[in-house]
């Protein structure tokens, strides 16, 4: 892999951090709430950029668990914005679900990485 570009995690946790951004762009959310999901949504994928550039797989490491660690908290702002009322519970249980995803990717690349010769 030469590029973070063309990790498939990275891909999915950019498309997901636009999609969140998109959604909570709207004036309906409080601008504290609204700061801090798009702030948690964006270290996903910005985390996974960072650590590749670093060229150690165990400093890699390192920031791929702040991008698991980032997609939790923008779960648990999920929940907030549906018990809010921002946003609908079926399409917080949809975010949820990718976010999930993305972080049992996340735990699956860590291990990986753990795993190989060069850590």
């Amino acid at each position: 892999m030469k590029r973070f570009e063309d990790l498939e995690v990275y891909q999915k946790a950019f498309e997901f951090s636009i999609k969140i951004y998109k959604i909570t762009s709207s004036k309906i959310f409080d601008s504290n709430i609204k700061n801090q999901i798009q702030r948690a949504v964006l270290s996903i994928p910005l985390n996974i950029a960072e650590g590749f550039e670093l060229q150690s797989n165990k400093q890699f490491v390192k920031f791929l668990y702040i991008s698991k660690g980032s997609s939790g908290e923008v779960r648990s702002l999920l929940r907030i914005c549906e018990r809010l009322e921002y946003l609908e519970s079926k399409n917080v249980q949809e975010l949820i679900i990718e976010s999930e995803n993305i972080s049992k990717q996340l735990s699956k690349f860590i291990n990986y990485l753990k795993r190989s010769e060069i850590y």
